[in-house]
């Protein structure tokens, strides 16, 4: 039994509306093999029956989970797209530290939404390390997600080559503990990063996320329809400290979504900043 297209769209239709997340007939195939696979776990023989499972019969979302963990694709690896992290590390933190020295405020927080497997917030942690004394100030790297075996994985911060393909050969030696095949995170780094659970399309859970000096959401708001990414992105917004700054990837503009952050010049670098 094939998947048919106006199953295909109802279940597109329930992932957006609990996720945000819209999937296009051109994610026919990838969506329909990722539903097969659930439905060969569960011994369940046809979509819709599998469709009025995740609506009805279960209450606690423990299916809609399973399945949302086999359509996000965690693609990432340490020192992803250098250049914004130059940015982030030689220009945007400066300002941020000297504000926050001047005003006596001894804490830097970081959110890093959608951090997949931790490389992300594992690498701003790093750079924070290296440019700052850690020992004065009080870090707070929040890094969420929604798939949760992928946070598992990033707790745990034991990552194989590929990973850490891009790592300064130094900072590979001195955070990273080789054992065989696999690089395993040093408390140091791992200190400051909290991972949580959430849905960035879940306005009434992540309306505690507030108070931060950066925002990364990179590679993440791809997956979102236009409608979507507008209301997280004003969240965003909500969620910065005046004088911070967010960083997207830099395939993608803020300025298409939204005109309430600045686009300022730093060094070579072009960075939103909440003014």
């Amino acid at each position: 039994m094939k998947l048919t297209l106006d199953e295909f769209e109802r279940f597109s239709d329930l992932i957006y509306r609990r996720t945000g997340i819209r999937f296009e007939p051109n994610k026919f195939y990838f969506v329909e093999k990722r539903i097969e696979k659930r439905m060969e776990e569960l011994g369940i023989s046809s979509y819709s029956q599998y469709l009025r499972l995740l609506k009805f019969g279960d209450p606690n979302g423990e299916e809609f989970q399973r399945l949302i963990e086999l359509l996000t694709i965690n693609e990432t690896y340490f020192f992803r797209d250098f250049s914004q992290l130059q940015a982030f590390a030689e220009h945007c933190l400066p300002l941020v530290v000297e504000k926050k020295i001047n005003s006596g405020d001894e804490s830097i927080r970081i959110w890093s939404a959608g951090c997949s497997t931790g490389e992300e917030p594992y690498t701003l942690s790093i750079i924070l390390n290296e440019m700052i004394d850690t020992n004065e100030w009080n870090i707070e790297i929040v890094a969420t997600d929604i798939d949760t075996k992928a946070l598992e994985r990033a707790k745990n911060g034991i990552y194989d080559a590929r990973s850490v393909k891009d790592v300064p050969r130094d900072y590979l030696k001195k955070y990273f503990i080789n054992s065989g095949s696999k690089y395993i995170l040093k408390e140091e780094i791992k200190k400051f990063v909290k991972f949580e659970h959430s849905n960035l399309s879940d306005f009434t859970s992540i309306r505690k996320y507030r108070g931060f000096d950066f925002i990364c959401c990179r590679n993440v708001l791809i997956y979102f329809d236009e409608i979507s990414r507008k209301k997280v992105v004003d969240y965003f917004y909500i969620a910065l400290n005046k004088g911070g700054f967010i960083f997207l990837s830099s395939t993608e503009s803020l300025s298409r979504i939204t005109t309430a952050f600045k686009l300022i010049k730093l060094g070579p670098h072009l960075v939103y900043m909440k003014e």
